[in-house]
């Protein structure tokens, strides 16, 4: 797995002395078409002119997060664990909601610009 999307756009983000990998792949689409009905519909959210809601943009750095943990504790056998939601607000806090949205919007377009090379 070493020819991971990461590894070409190299969204990640660091948080208290940690780097997490931000992972958008099928997995994670799954996940946001299950609670917004489609990837779509849920990027018009977090792309919002006026403000995005933070609930969104928390479920989907969330799923992003997590999906990059779990690559990692396969990729490493390790036990890192997954972060809530709760958590996820405190980091989206520290980073400042405009610039999570942003990367959350880098991370899909670039893993989707991947995609579109294969």
């Amino acid at each position: 797995m070493a020819n991971r999307k990461k590894d070409i756009d190299g969204s990640f983000i660091e948080y208290k002395g940690g780097k997490y990998d931000l992972v958008f792949n099928l997995n994670v689409m799954e996940e946001i078409q299950n609670e917004y009905g489609s990837v779509e519909a849920w990027g018009e959210l977090v792309e919002a002119s006026a403000e995005p809601k933070a609930k969104d943009i928390k479920f989907g750095f969330t799923a992003m997060l997590n999906e990059g943990i779990d690559i990692y504790n396969e990729e490493h056998g390790d036990s890192r664990p997954f972060f809530t939601e709760k958590q996820v607000g405190r980091i989206i806090s520290e980073l400042g909601l405009n610039d999570a949205a942003k990367q959350l919007n880098k991370t899909v377009i670039d893993s989707t610009k991947s995609d579109e090379k294969n």
